[in-house]
């Protein structure tokens, strides 16, 4: 999240040559790491990320001091709260949507804006966080996705960033659209200047100048609304993976919620996004909540968005057509629907003729049927019933007599006991 990390050449002259980083460019021999030993009383220290972990700590720790010893302004809880979405959309249109997945493009200068709103979300640099991001898209749920949800709520919400990573077991990803943009090199390379300037100083000095509450404008604006910004971007990576539906495909962990999406811009409704990761859009309903969504296709009628991508509708019906199927069949084998026809016997009709002179056999379409236990509930009568038993009552039992219902249609699949040989019965009625 905040890692900062090797050196770039800049500007380039020519094509642009980033100095050697196994972590982010490519894959390395595998070598021995701290993250491949057991963390123990002796060493749990070695596993501890000591930039991310005091900053993730001492951030909300120093701004709940200032909650409870300074004053909360109308101007700076305003100006807090306009920031929070600021910076926390400058993660999800820009960090999220534009650069890890190319849903649109952007213009130059709304570039320069959401580099600018991201930095001070403090989350790390486009390349560390897109890195990651497309590693865990490739590789969800295994152990080459850097916050893999299976390794638990706490650690896809935090523990990925308090413990050390290591490089040799994240999946790989390809960066190198990212490298090509002198933009995005410059950020990496000054990530520290962009963190410190956007993240803490920009929302200190604007309270300050504006209405003379510097302290207010340090606590509120810059260190409890950054505390929110990085829960509400967490909660992607952890509570999106556990709370909601799985309404496009249940393979993975993603889910769909709209607390979640409240909670983090939009970003809730994590399933659709796994599935169709290059839509600009995570809610498709007029009613969801998804602010990026809104802002992004706002923008783009002044032109500072364009090529706005999104999934053909048919195929998204498609993927929630077939969990809905799913769920239909899970309910549907937890009913008893009478023995399967290609596991009954086979009998003549000469054999059913015989053994309906002992038992209370019909046939419909093909099928024995033993009504001994249906005779006298017969909503037609008993005398009707026992007039049936050693026939062929098919023409009857669909309309002939009385076109039955599918009530009584799946109530005889349970009465089934045989298949009459070559008895040809209608596919489009038969049940299993």
């Amino acid at each position: 999240m905040f890692k900062m990390v090797a050196q770039t050449t800049f500007p380039p002259s020519k094509p642009t040559k980033i100095s050697p980083d196994p972590y982010y460019l490519k894959e390395r021999p595998k070598q021995w790491h701290i993250r491949d030993d057991p963390i123990t009383w002796s060493n749990w220290y070695k596993h501890i990320n000591w930039l991310h972990t005091p900053l993730l700590i001492g951030i909300p720790a120093v701004g709940f001091y200032g909650l409870f010893t300074t004053p909360l302004t109308t101007y700076t809880a305003i100006w807090a709260v306009i920031y929070y979405f600021i910076t926390g959309l400058g993660i999800t249109a820009g960090y999220h949507r534009l650069w890890a997945h190319r849903a649109y493009k952007a213009s130059r200068p709304f570039e320069i804006f959401l580099i600018l709103a991201s930095s001070g979300a403090v989350e790390g640099s486009i390349r560390w966080w897109v890195r990651d991001h497309r590693a865990h898209h490739r590789y969800t749920d295994t152990d080459k996705d850097p916050y893999n949800a299976h390794k638990g709520l706490f650690y896809s919400h935090l523990g990925w960033m308090i413990l050390k990573q290591n490089p040799n077991q994240i999946g790989r990803a390809d960066i190198s659209d990212l490298n090509a943009d002198p933009l995005i090199v410059l950020q990496h390379k000054l990530y520290g200047l962009f963190a410190i300037g956007m993240g803490f100083v920009v929302p200190t000095i604007v309270a300050g100048l504006g209405w003379g509450d510097y302290w207010g404008g340090f606590y509120y604006a810059a260190l409890l609304r950054l505390t929110f910004v990085h829960h509400a971007t967490f909660c992607v990576n952890s509570l999106a993976h556990y709370l909601g539906d799985h309404t496009f495909d249940d393979r993975r962990t993603p889910r769909d919620h709209f607390i979640t999406a409240i909670l983090s811009l939009g970003e809730g409704y994590h399933n659709f996004h796994h599935e169709f990761p290059q839509d600009y859009r995570n809610a498709i309903r007029f009613y969801q909540y998804d602010p990026t969504k809104w802002l992004i296709k706002i923008l783009s009628y002044f032109g500072l968005t364009q090529h706005l991508k999104k999934f053909p509708d048919n195929e998204i019906k498609k993927g929630k057509f077939l969990m809905e199927q799913k769920k239909l069949d899970e309910k549907k084998v937890r009913l008893h629907w009478g023995v399967e026809i290609s596991k009954l016997p086979v009998l003549t009709f000469e054999e059913f003729q015989e053994g309906a002179q002992k038992k209370n056999w019909i046939c419909i379409e093909g099928i024995i049927h033993d009504v001994s236990s249906f005779i006298d509930e017969h909503p037609g009568g008993r005398t009707f019933l026992t007039s049936s038993i050693g026939k062929d009552m098919t023409t009857a039992f669909n309309g002939g007599v009385y076109d039955h219902s599918n009530a009584a249609r799946n109530l005889m699949s349970n009465f089934r006991v045989g298949v009459i040989a070559g008895g040809g019965e209608v596919e489009h009625r038969k049940t299993k």
